[in-house]
């Protein structure tokens, strides 16, 4: 008998007693020819139809060809933890994988802060390939995530489209002075870190909260990605986007490193092939596809006017960010950091 963690709390007491009754040999016995038991997580709901294309489709791979080897308990929307709770709960093994989006963690995981650098992450947009299994930067930031035994299993091919800034037809931001003092939502440090010198009163609310937050005036703009603007109809409160590429990031599956190491070839080998299709497939079907073809003419039928930035407002703001890049390689090392920017912005 197979039993997911939550059963196991709910009838921990039961297999106790079990356990008396029957000895320790009896209750447990059944489970030594078993397949692979995994439990994963992500807080997404479903209504973020982009960002968990590639996670629903990870896990019916999974579960597709585990046969014999490998059994997947998974609970989106946040039904076993939150947001904040998923990397603790990784490193204290209480879940086996999850899938994060990496602004959500840099804080906690500095080297991911590299994909979401503003004036880093135009280039990355522009050529996922630097992002793409067994690309240098990929393996370079799979060895600093070794030191915490981390496994980055796929950034899924590249980044999403970056984050711009979108703001309210009350509190218009239509272009980069216009910023200055405005009450911002932001998730991104690095974005915090860059839009500091425009004296912005930076917040982080969750998304769930944001519609509200908009529509009462608690934040004057936030800085999205246009998932989180359709998975949450914010264009309904929103006037203008200011499409200054701010920061940006993936949803990526994650493994403890000895995990991931600790797995038999044929397990290992199921986990391949969903790691190869979400390599493949999720980053490029987000871009090319439901932005392109869905969410943006979704925003614009919403009349959300969308504003292009001059070439010299482009090079304003990444003139102005490379105290971000400064404070972002003291966390991670000044080498490690020459690096890895070098290597996303194809220098190296």
């Amino acid at each position: 008998m197979n039993l997911t963690r939550r059963q196991v709390l709910k009838y921990g007491t039961f297999a106790s007693a079990s356990a008396t009754l029957l000895g320790t040999r009896g209750l447990l016995a059944p489970q030594a020819h078993a397949a692979t038991t995994m439990t994963g997580v992500t807080y997404l709901p479903p209504s973020y139809k982009a960002l968990t294309y590639g996670s629903s489709r990870f896990v019916e791979m999974l579960k597709e060809n585990g046969g014999d080897a490998l059994s997947v308990d998974f609970y989106d929307s946040g039904q076993l933890l939150k947001a904040d709770e998923q990397l603790p709960a990784l490193r204290s093994r209480s879940i086996d994988f999850m899938f994060h989006t990496f602004s959500y963690i840099t804080r906690s995981v500095p080297i991911l802060g590299i994909t979401g650098l503003p004036g880093v992450v135009g280039e990355l947009y522009r050529h996922p390939e630097r992002l793409k299994l067994g690309s240098p930067l990929m393996n370079l930031i799979n060895e600093e995530l070794a030191k915490e035994n981390l496994y980055l299993l796929t950034s899924g091919g590249g980044i999403l489209e970056p984050e711009y800034i979108w703001s309210t037809a009350a509190s218009p931001i239509r272009r980069l002075e216009e910023v200055r003092g405005k009450k911002v939502r932001i998730v991104s440090f690095e974005a915090t870190k860059a839009l500091e010198t425009y004296d912005i009163g930076a917040t982080r609310i969750p998304s769930s909260e944001t519609y509200m937050a908009l529509q009462r005036g608690t934040v004057d703009a936030g800085v999205f990605n246009i998932s989180t603007i359709i998975g949450r109809s914010l264009q309904e409160q929103l006037k203008y986007c200011y499409r200054l590429p701010m920061t940006g990031f993936s949803v990526a599956p994650f493994m403890l490193r000895d995990t991931w190491e600790g797995l038999d070839d044929e397990t290992r080998s199921v986990l391949e092939q969903a790691i190869n299709w979400y390599d493949e497939n999720f980053i490029k079907h987000c871009n090319d596809d439901i932005y392109a073809n869905e969410y943006w003419p979704q925003v614009q039928e919403a009349g959300v006017e969308i504003i292009e930035p001059s070439a010299e407002e482009v090079e304003t703001f990444n003139a102005s960010v490379k105290d971000v890049w400064n404070h972002w390689k003291g966390e991670v090392g000044q080498d490690v950091g020459e690096r890895a920017i070098a290597l996303a912005l194809g220098q190296a």
